[in-house]
């Protein structure tokens, strides 16, 4: 069984049939229970070479997991080639199954060319994680960089006695005591006090920003980052537990090699319109060598993005004056989902507090519109823009019902992203609309229709579970992305969740009973990779000139990353299955 297992597994597959049987013969398979642990971070050296049968391992920096490993993978060869301790410890997620071989084994097999190139190219890749778990530039807990306690004062002190307390401290920004909690910012001082020509007498309650917003101090920081760009400020209070525990300024950011999104943020009040594009692009290479995931790059890029939709809103309000009634400038898809990395489509559309008014609004969508394509947003292929959908409140939930009560399958396929929606600017709540997705994810009939949305797409996956291609080439964001998008979006609502982005769904999903933790956390991972593959691929077709896509080349592909997405496919598939089934489809 070993040596028909290892003719399929790299490198050994690569060797001559009598020499792979002999370092069959050598191999011992060990059967594993959970939380068993193989290698100790700083711990003896690793004796083995561990080739992965069956479930999966952890890799450990501390307590902190920075990488898993499945099926057809090897570890402990890091160590056997350095005499070093292990960099990770080692841990198995669940039961699993490992073939275990000695080192004089492993020596033997490193005298073949092609398995020496293998596990050097392996060894690239852990040196690369090691120094992700390293680098303190994006994975460092915020409060971090925190140098001094909050500093507070009363609701009632006027203006001229914060401003005072600020010199005095050497300090941006003041917490104002009270409930809620708010905060008064040099900013504030600037545009409500001083541009509106308030006395020194005001009260510091009149102008101050409330109720607070922070973030727990052990918050990374690009999710900081990520929250100070999609909120547009510059001031962040961090919180342990109740208590804030002080306050982290975009200088604070700027200093810690961090930069990069808070930049681009600051210069797209400005910033040239045909120039945001490439200075989103230079952006994604940036993060993407400085080691930041694709998942998290994406958030950076969606909120980039909302700040320069907020920019246009401003902009066409100071042309056409202020707007009649409320609304709202509604995104939804990848952006609703906060999940972009490079441009994509637009995806928005305009929702009205009443009806009436259509040319202030009609002006109002066009030059918002034509703004991001002038930025390099280019318009969405279904015109699902906001030229085009423009709609009062009511007649949205009306819209929404209607496709969720009497839905036809075509149609819903279509309409789908909409359930991914979250306002970009304006006033407007969008609560009402939140309501009728609720009601909606109530009645089977919509649940149903929905379900089958789940199911158009399929991994592209032939006769014996092996990869069917088109030209050579896989198409990533249907055959592996949006399955996994409208498999989360089903489960969430199943759930009752209103969640949009598919890691919350995922994990609102699995805490609300419709999807197991294990189906959660496999699409979860899958998502992730597939998603940087992506992302990895599209930025080589960026820096070659070639047009930007979501195709790959199967061949072109590492085996290991050949691997995981065989693993993924297989995934898929298994949970639109079980999905069929769940729902009477077969």
């Amino acid at each position: 069984m070993a040596t028909d297992l290892l003719a399929r597994t790299p490198p050994f597959d690569r060797l001559p049939p009598v020499e792979r049987e002999a370092l069959a013969q050598m191999g011992q398979t060990l059967s594993l229970g959970p939380g068993t642990l193989l290698l100790e971070q700083g711990g003896n050296p690793a004796t083995n070479l561990y080739l992965l049968l069956e479930g999966k391992v952890a890799l450990l920096d501390g307590d902190r997991e920075v990488g898993v490993l499945g099926a057809g993978e090897f570890f402990g060869y890091p160590s056997l080639l350095s005499g070093e301790p292990p960099a990770f410890s080692v841990v198995t997620k669940g039961p699993a199954q490992v073939l275990a071989f000695p080192k004089e084994a492993f020596e033997r097999l490193l005298a073949h060319p092609a398995a020496a190139r293998y596990f050097g190219q392996g060894l690239v890749e852990r040196i690369r994680l090691l120094r992700e778990a390293q680098d303190l530039s994006f994975i460092t807990p915020v409060g971090k960089l925190v140098r001094r306690g909050p500093v507070f004062i009363e609701p009632s002190a006027t203006v001229a006695e914060a401003a005072w307390r600020m010199r005095q401290e050497g300090i941006s920004s003041l917490l104002v005591a009270g409930e809620p909690l708010g905060i008064l910012t040099d900013r504030d001082l600037r545009n409500r006090v001083l541009a509106e020509g308030r006395p020194p007498s005001t009260p510091v309650a009149a102008v101050m920003s409330a109720p607070l917003f922070a973030l727990p101090a052990e918050t990374p920081l690009y999710e900081a980052v990520a929250a100070m760009v999609e909120r547009g400020i510059h001031h962040l209070p961090l919180t342990e537990g109740e208590k804030v525990v002080g306050i982290v300024t975009h200088t604070d950011l700027l200093l810690s090699q961090v930069q990069s999104p808070l930049l681009l943020l600051r210069r797209i009040e400005r910033l040239d319109l045909e120039r945001y594009s490439l200075e989103v692009a230079r952006l994604v290479e940036t993060l993407h060598a400085q080691g930041l995931g694709g998942m998290e790059i994406g958030r950076v890029v969606a909120s980039l993005n909302d700040a320069l939709l907020r920019r246009l809103v401003k902009e066409a309000e100071a042309a056409l004056g202020p707007p009649p009634v409320a609304y709202s400038f509604m995104v939804f898809g990848s952006e609703g989902r906060r999940e972009q990395a490079l441009l994509t489509d637009q995806d928005n559309a305009l929702v009205l507090e009443e009806e009436g008014h259509e040319a202030y609004f009609q002006a109002l969508a066009e030059r918002v519109v034509g703004g991001l394509l002038r930025a390099g947003i280019p318009e969405c292929r279904g015109g699902y823009m906001a030229t085009r959908w423009r709609l009062p409140l009511p007649e949205w939930v009306a819209t929404f019902r209607r496709w969720m009560e009497a839905p036809e399958p075509q149609a819903l396929l279509e309409a789908q992203i909409f359930f991914d929606f979250r306002g970009a600017a304006g006033s407007l709540s969008l609560k009402p609309l939140e309501e009728a997705v609720l009601e909606g994810s109530r009645k089977g009939i919509f649940l149903y229709h929905l379900a089958r949305a789940a199911l158009e797409f399929r991994p592209p996956l032939g006769l014996f579970g092996r990869v069917r291609t088109e030209e050579g080439q896989v198409d990533l964001k249907r055959g592996a992305l949006a399955p996994i998008v409208a498999l989360a979006r089903l489960y969430a609502l199943m759930a009752g969740s209103l969640a949009k982005g598919t890691p919350e769904r995922l994990k609102a999903a699995a805490e609300g009973g419709t999807l197991s933790p294990e189906g959660a956390e496999g699409l979860l991972e899958a998502y992730r990779f597939f998603f940087g593959l992506r992302l990895a691929y599209q930025l080589r077709a960026l820096q070659q000139g070639q047009p930007i896509g979501n195709r790959v080349l199967w061949a072109a592909l590492t085996p290991l990353e050949r691997r995981r997405a065989l693993e993924g496919f297989r995934l898929i598939l298994e949970l639109q299955e079980s999905t069929a089934g769940r729902f009477q489809m077969r």
